[in-house]
């Protein structure tokens, strides 16, 4: 058997593979031949077992880690459980009533968010993490003023009269023609919208030759999209509950990943960029182990789902971060609810903004 997709499995090695997924995820150990013949989930002798799970070991679906004779799923193998074989189990009603309970605590956005994301990481015995909504402005104008040959005023005017300004570095000297062109161009597709709502339509735009800017007034606009963009990550809003939680008896088995992942925990700017490939998406988002660059070196996933408001804008994203044998099936709908509970109550205007 080679490749690693389910058709070129057989029933009994998928069946086989299921079983050592889902041991593994339990109790965080490998899995054995014996205890999978013990388990009364396969018919089959234990020699024959260990033949399947070679075969499954060579197919790149599991690893046999130090001398142990178990096996536990490698990255691949997680992510072909996830995608084609994981049955979700939807929250039981007294998990949606925690969930709930956090949502509607009442106070601050920042309050609120806070009790729903320790409810999430109490229930899935992993980091419950939230991104705070970005309170980024609704634009009415962006214009370029000249400082230097190399050096520009970027002046952005929100609806609500609010200014703010950056400057910029220019490459060459531009002439006050192109400042304005550029200048209008961004006031005509930036207003009545976020920064983040317009960023990638136009650069997209731009990068598809679809503009009707020249070279310099190209240039110029992606410079200031950039300084707008880096400012606004710099500053990430998040927040983290249950890192302890990370800390559990499989955990002390390994007490080097769990560190790298505490280590990684602290930098809310990286963690910003992880939840962030998630805002777009239009169900939740797993990401496994090396598939996201942060939490490589853990070993660690995440699962993220994005919430909105009530004109169905993306406002913010709520997820679980833990170890790589999660319980996706269980945690997946939890975070999905949880954002769907932050949705249904910022679109009924349910947060104070004081």
């Amino acid at each position: 058997m080679s490749g690693s997709t389910l058709s070129e499995l057989t029933t009994r090695a998928r069946d086989i593979f299921r079983l050592v997924v889902e041991g593994y995820i339990a109790n965080g150990q490998p899995v054995g031949s014996k205890t999978l013949a013990g388990s009364g989930g396969v018919n089959l002798s234990p020699a024959s077992i260990r033949s399947v799970l070679q075969e499954l070991q060579d197919a790149g679906l599991l690893a046999a880690p130090h001398t142990s004779a178990g096996r536990m799923p490698t990255e691949v193998g997680l992510r072909l459980f996830v995608d084609g074989i994981m049955q979700v189990a939807e929250p039981s009603a007294a998990e949606r009533a925690q969930i709930e309970r956090g949502v509607s605590a009442g106070g601050t956005i920042e309050q609120a968010l806070a009790a729903a994301t320790s409810a999430l990481s109490e229930l899935s015995a992993g980091a419950g993490v939230v991104m705070v909504p970005r309170r980024e402005p609704r634009l009415m104008q962006i214009s370029f003023v000249p400082l230097s040959p190399i050096r520009a005023l970027a002046v952005l005017v929100a609806e609500d009269g609010a200014v703010e300004n950056r400057i910029i570095d220019l490459p060459v000297q531009v002439m006050p023609s192109t400042l304005e062109q550029a200048g209008n161009y961004l006031t005509s597709r930036l207003a009545g919208r976020t920064l983040g709502e317009a960023v990638a339509g136009i650069r997209r735009e731009i990068a598809e030759g679809h503009s009707a800017l020249d070279s310099a007034s190209a240039d110029l606009v992606q410079r200031g999209l950039a300084v707008w963009s880096t400012d606004a990550a710099a500053r990430p809003v998040l927040v983290v509950r249950g890192q302890a939680n990370l800390l559990d008896e499989a955990a002390l088995h390994d007490l080097e990943r769990v560190r790298q992942l505490l280590d990684e925990l602290e930098s809310a700017e990286a963690i910003a960029g992880v939840l962030d490939a998630a805002r777009e998406a239009q169900a939740t988002r797993i990401f496994i182990g090396s598939e996201n660059r942060l939490f490589s070196l853990s070993g660690s996933s995440v699962i993220a789902s994005p919430w909105r408001d009530g004109e169905g804008r993306v406002v913010g994203v709520v997820g679980v971060i833990g170890p790589t044998r999660l319980n996706y099936a269980r945690v997946v709908p939890m975070v999905d609810f949880t954002a769907q509970s932050l949705s249904k109550l910022i679109g009924q205007d349910g947060f104070s903004r004081k």
